[in-house]
């Protein structure tokens, strides 16, 4: 089937925008169960909804963003190594935006947030495809598009689930978009429902983390004590200034400690250094505190030079030893 006839499909068969009620119904009632097949459809083919389509340019000034949030904030890093790349290779892959439904003469993005913020960024025009596209068709393209990029944590997709459903979609909607079964929605959205967003937003994406050990936060941030030593914790300097995976560690580690309080937790020396090399092909976030001491790697070489410093680790130890014996 094409593209098209796929989209139509969805389309056609889309709730009024103008009766909210219906929409959590919707997919799991009346002609819900006929078009299962092209919600898989589209879903398996979100990807391709740009090829083969003709490409325009756009001013960033007419785009405004989704109606559903995909992203936390905090990956400041992957942002700059998206506008160095665009800004000597140019932008390869235009985003996918919509005609806005209610503004004349703007547009909607539909996927492709990062690279309308970096053309917004280096003041130059986003390459784009304008489809005309209803809700849902939006939202499973918006997030099939992300979750083949392979960038969104576990956390975001959390979140965008339960945009998902809070915006009155079913829950059928939410695992074409997601590519995930009720098993993992139902524990995606425990997660995302019951850690509330000022806490989300303080951690960030957390890209390491995975869904075990936010069901292990999840568990103990609900308890009310709980809550206030969280609260304490993501107010401080040491908790501000470390990496978003450091910061859920320290978050965890503060409510798994037995008679731990945010006072204690606050007073914890930690530092941390940024360093570099190969002209940004490897970097790392470099955080000490008395007793624990952590590298966290990013950029190109990042895996190759983790194993590389993996498969030395007891060469390096010996020679720091005959340091050590040196210095005595």
């Amino acid at each position: 089937m094409a593209r098209k006839g796929l989209l139509d499909s969805v389309i056609g068969a889309a709730p009024n925008p103008e009766q909210k009620e219906t929409r959590s119904s919707y997919v799991q009632t009346g002609a819900s169960k006929s078009m299962k097949s092209s919600l898989e459809d589209i879903a398996k083919n979100a990807k391709r909804l740009v090829d083969g389509e003709t490409v325009v340019k756009i001013d960033p000034s007419l785009i405004d963003a989704s109606f559903l949030r995909d992203r936390l904030s905090g990956d400041d890093q992957a942002f700059e190594d998206l506008k160095a790349m665009i800004s000597e290779h140019g932008q390869e892959t235009p985003v996918l935006l919509k005609p806005h439904p209610q503004k004349s003469g703007r547009y909607m993005v539909v996927f492709g947030h990062r690279r309308v913020r970096v053309a917004r960024a280096l003041g130059i025009e986003v390459r784009a495809v304008i489809r005309e596209l209803e809700d849902i068709a939006h939202v499973i393209a918006q997030g099939q598009e992300n979750t083949a990029r392979e960038d969104l944590s576990f956390i975001e997709k959390a979140l965008y689930a339960k945009s998902i459903i809070d915006g009155g979609y079913g829950k059928d909607v939410a695992m074409a978009a997601l590519t995930i079964d009720a098993t993992l929605l139902s524990r995606m959205l425990s997660v995302s429902q019951k850690i509330s967003v000022e806490f989300l937003e303080a951690i960030g994406t957390a890209k390491s983390v995975g869904r075990d050990r936010w069901e292990e936060l999840k568990r103990l941030i609900i308890i009310p004590a709980n809550k206030k030593k969280a609260s304490a914790l993501i107010e401080t300097d040491a908790f501000r200034n470390a990496e978003s995976e450091d910061r859920f560690d320290q978050l965890l580690n503060l409510l798994k400690a037995k008679g731990a309080s945010p006072k204690k937790a606050s007073s914890t020396k930690s530092n941390t250094r940024k360093w570099e090399a190969g002209e940004g092909r490897i970097k790392a976030s470099l955080s000490s505190s008395p007793k624990a001491y952590s590298i966290s790697l990013k950029s190109t070489d990042a895996a190759a030079f983790g194993e590389y410093l993996s498969e030395n680790l007891e060469a390096l130890y010996r020679a720091f030893e005959e340091q050590k014996k040196g210095k005595s």
